[in-house]
């Protein structure tokens, strides 16, 4: 199976990863209009829960990112100067920027073709990838 994926955002990069391990023969490719280390944004906070899919799809890329993640489950509110704390809510952050080199690397380990600085119309797009079974 042929499997594009158009941006290289955590979500396309998680599925090119999860697409290679369910069947090691799919030719998967990942488009990112961007340079590789070009990131928008701050950080990314998953919760426990969020970690444990990560954790069903790929250990090893969720080890990885475990490794590296930042983890707390007590979140403080404060409303009409008065604290609200709510606690039990396991979650974990990490910048955005060091989330990308983990899946970047993980999918290059996989064979998933990583293509950079590639930007279309997309009206091209039918044209451009007849041949793939699945474009997301």
């Amino acid at each position: 199976m042929k499997i594009v994926c158009l941006g290289g955002g955590p979500a396309g990069l998680y599925l090119a990863i999860a697409m290679k391990l369910k069947n090691a023969s799919h030719e998967v490719a990942v488009y990112e209009r961007n340079k590789a280390n070009d990131t928008f944004g701050w950080g990314v906070v998953f919760s426990d829960q969020t970690m444990e899919n990560l954790q069903a799809v790929d250990p090893a890329s969720a080890s990885a990112i475990n490794a590296e993640f930042i983890h707390w489950d007590m979140i403080d509110c404060f409303v009409s100067g008065k604290l609200e704390r709510s606690d039990g809510h396991g979650f974990i952050g990490l910048g955005r920027k060091r989330m990308l080199e983990i899946l970047h690397s993980r999918a290059a380990e996989l064979g998933v073709a990583l293509h950079f600085e590639s930007e279309f119309e997309a009206s091209d797009i039918d044209d451009r990838f007849a041949d793939a079974d699945l474009v997301v």
